[in-house]
């Protein structure tokens, strides 16, 4: 399926063998902020998840890849959900699981991959993100990458009992 390979990682498709990895990072509190998750997922859920992820982003309006270093580690996943071929469009999200391995430019080169693949492949005319006020990592990243904020939706994600502001970016690729 999809292979795309940079400098220091590559992009690949999703693997069965990929089942706990997917698993430890669904069912990672600490990230539900930002995925809008209120409730674990199960093994069996993944799996299913997993057996179905060969299908075609225009079937299946999202594409999920694995970010993975040059040792063939898997360290994070980057997605475009909410694929609109009609309007030419995609969400874009980035994951890097371990601390370790964040601050290392592995989300920008995989980010700079995706955007890519999305112009030169997918044909897409524009990505947009969805990132929390506070999240100055995440708007950094896509503001480097040339996303700008073009919104900004007040009181919008109720975190920990407090509502967050969360910033719409966009950027146009063509």
């Amino acid at each position: 399926m999809i292979n795309i390979k940079g400098k220091h990682i590559y992009l690949r498709a999703l693997e069965p063998e990929d089942l706990d990895f997917i698993y430890a990072i669904e069912n990672d509190q600490s990230v539900w902020e930002i995925s809008n998750t209120i409730t674990p997922y199960s093994k069996f859920l993944i799996k299913q998840y997993l057996e179905n992820a060969h299908k075609d982003i225009f079937e299946v309006k999202q594409l999920r890849l694995v970010i993975c270093n040059m040792e063939d580690v898997a360290i994070g996943l980057i997605d475009l959900f909410d694929f609109d071929f009609k309007n030419k469009r995609a969400g874009i999200g980035v994951l890097i699981k371990e601390e370790a391995n964040r601050q290392k430019g592995y989300s920008k080169e995989a980010l700079t991959l995706l955007i890519d693949y999305s112009l030169n492949h997918l044909g897409l005319h524009q990505l947009y993100c969805n990132i929390s006020e506070d999240n100055k990592m995440s708007l950094k990243l896509f503001k480097n990458q040339s996303f700008e904020i073009v919104g900004l939706k007040k009181d919008w994600n109720l975190i920990n009992g407090s509502f967050k502001n969360e910033y719409f970016l966009q950027r146009i690729l063509k």
